[in-house]
């Protein structure tokens, strides 16, 4: 049975779906997206990932097709629709389509934004064995563009991130920056050392994540340290722990870091602790 989607106000099967070829998601990545984790049958955090979504809109002048109330109605929907237990929630908006290809921005009034949602059913998405045995990750240099605080659907470069980490046969790859871990190709990334958690601070250079936020803010309720600046990658090798975040990862032990094993080459008890925290907190909010 194919999954049933959303496009433009309608619900249809996904073989149903279409887009112009002149949308300009397609044409220009002139787009922007959330991901929403669905845990027995519930959204994690939506509320974060609505504020995100009209931040990323308003930063490019792009228009919302519909309300967040409206937003959070389609995706319920699209759960019950599905059938979806545990996985995921697709959200694109795109400035949409002129009808021919133009550099410059259609008139918002004359263009309407186009928005796309789909659902990925992910079983046993809060117990991957990779949490038990932690992630190794390379790095590789950052030469993304300067606005990566918008979550833009440009992702070619993530994407050619995770190819150079599955190429050398680890999980996945942190990127640098000056010398500077900026985050993981589709995560947040920190490191532990003498029980303090240190990760990048917001600024452009890194997206806002929305488990980020709720992960720091339960660390420190938990009465642990947390450092917000820029860490090197040498400093990543000596860390006791390290780690990332993400809306599908949660909280994700990593346990070597090009080729360097991290503390004794297995998850560290803060990343264990937090990604417990994290899951029974975002359980109990999840809407």
């Amino acid at each position: 049975m194919s999954r049933i989607v959303y496009v433009n106000g309608s619900y249809l099967p996904e073989e149903d779906a279409k887009i112009s070829i002149f949308d300009r998601g397609f044409l220009m990545a002139d787009g922007v997206y959330e991901v929403t984790s669905v845990l027995d049958g519930k959204l994690l955090d939506f509320a974060g990932h609505a504020a995100r979504l009209e931040r990323s809109l308003t930063e490019l002048d792009m228009a919302c097709p519909v309300t967040m109330e409206e937003l959070l109605a389609i995706h319920r929907e699209l759960l019950e629709k599905n059938a979806i237990t545990d996985g995921m929630v697709y959200l694109q908006i795109t400035r949409g389509s002129a009808g021919d290809r133009d550099f410059a921005f259609p008139d918002p009034a004359k263009v309407p934004s186009s928005i796309v949602l789909f659902t990925q059913a992910k079983p046993g998405l809060a117990d991957t064995p990779a949490a038990r045995t932690g992630i190794r990750v390379i790095t590789v240099p950052d030469i993304r563009w300067g606005r990566r605080d918008i979550k833009t659907v440009q992702l070619l470069y993530p994407s050619m991130g995770k190819m150079m980490a599955k190429k050398a046969g680890v999980d996945d790859a942190w990127m640098v920056e000056d010398g500077f871990v900026t985050e993981g190709t589709s995560n947040n990334a920190y490191i532990v050392k003498g029980n303090k958690i240190i990760t990048r601070h917001l600024g452009t250079e890194i997206l806002h994540g929305i488990t980020r936020a709720a992960v720091l803010r339960f660390a420190r309720e938990a009465q642990m340290e947390v450092e917000e600046r820029s860490f090197t990658v040498d400093e990543a090798k000596e860390a006791d722990e390290a780690f990332i975040t993400s809306a599908s990862a949660f909280v994700m032990p990593v346990v070597e870091i090009d080729g360097a094993t991290i503390g004794a080459g297995a998850p560290g008890k803060v990343a264990v602790r937090l990604r417990e925290i994290y899951m029974d907190e975002s359980r109990k909010s999840a809407i």
